[in-house]
């Protein structure tokens, strides 16, 4: 026995172990996956594969026996490959193994103490510039309500539409403040992460995800999230969540960002996303199309695949 050998037995218990379990991810010395006792939504079940014990956060269900999982829930093969490598480990500390999940602080931010709804039967007077400006953009009342947007018409961000987000439990965690006359710069967002899932409480995971360039984009898309201006990253909030849920991500990014479309292509691609791509040619953003044309060039998106979508990118270098 060696450290390669033990490596190599490690690798392959792993991949047992992800068939059996189905997508995971690594957070320290553990991998978490979703749990196939209580099928909790959340990839809560932590799994030690150096000490062949596993422990869910949700419904507690535990064992010091990975040999256990892979009887129960794999396939003939899965048994068989298993076979090969298993044992009993001894474990004196057993209740002291796993850690609880980190779970990240979740950004929280004030509005502006200006703001002014727009999600009302009657707005003030002195929001008719505001909503002369959202009608223009093609944003109807209903995208409004959905959207919770205001204006403000004095203070910090007099003269600009707020469009906030909340995260998955309701609380606002950024927001996008966008001038609707004169006011410069255009945008006067506030001093905050934006590594953030815009508006995580309305994204349906079950659902496509679209991924767009800005707000308004999002709003004429549908189901979508907003890079508001950045890129997608490895171990960025929306990247991670697209792998744990196993969605289809639809890139639909402005036609004058072909570099930064080809870097998150490749990165859906290296983690195993199903993406496709939208044709945005012959409109400045998707927040200039109307919906319906938004829909009909996402029913036609090419699906990006590995062979054929890294030919196509290094034949046009």
């Amino acid at each position: 026995y060696n450290c390669q050998s033990g490596g190599n037995m490690r690798s392959e218990k792993l991949k047992i172990i992800k068939n059996v379990l189905g997508r995971g991810y690594q957070s320290g010395h553990e991998y978490l996956f979703g749990c196939p006792f209580c099928k909790h939504h959340k990839m809560k079940m932590s799994v030690n594969v150096d000490k062949s014990a596993f422990k869910c956060w949700i419904c507690d269900k535990s064992g010091r026996d990975l040999g256990y999982l892979v009887r129960r829930f794999g396939t003939r093969q899965d048994k068989d490959e298993w076979a090969k490598y298993d044992d009993q480990v001894e474990i004196t500390d057993f209740d002291f193994l796993f850690k609880p999940p980190d779970e990240p602080v979740e950004q929280r931010i004030d509005l502006p103490e200006a703001l002014v709804s727009l999600a009302t039967k009657t707005p003030p007077a002195s929001s008719w510039a505001a909503q002369r400006y959202l009608t223009k953009r093609g944003v109807t009342k209903s995208d409004i309500l959905k959207w919770k947007i205001g204006y403000c018409a004095e203070g910090e961000y007099a003269g600009r539409i707020i469009v906030p987000s909340f995260n998955s439990h309701g609380y606002a965690n950024y927001f996008i403040a966008r001038s609707y006359g004169y006011e410069w710069p255009r945008y006067k967002n506030p001093p905050a992460s934006r590594d953030i899932i815009f508006n995580e409480l309305y994204v349906n995971w079950d659902e496509d995800i679209v991924i767009v360039e800005g707000v308004f984009d999002a709003i004429k898309a549908g189901n979508a999230v907003p890079l508001l201006g950045s890129t997608l990253r490895e171990g960025s909030a929306l990247l991670e969540a697209l792998v744990k849920n196993n969605t289809r991500a639809f890139l639909a990014l402005d036609e004058d960002v072909s570099r930064k479309s080809r870097s998150i292509a490749r990165l859906l691609l290296k983690y195993g996303v199903e993406a496709y791509e939208v044709n945005t040619s012959g409109f400045e953003d998707v927040g200039e199309m109307p919906k319906e044309e938004f829909q009909v060039r996402k029913a036609n998106a090419s699906f990006i695949e590995r062979d054929n979508y890294l030919l196509e990118r290094l034949s046009a270098i």
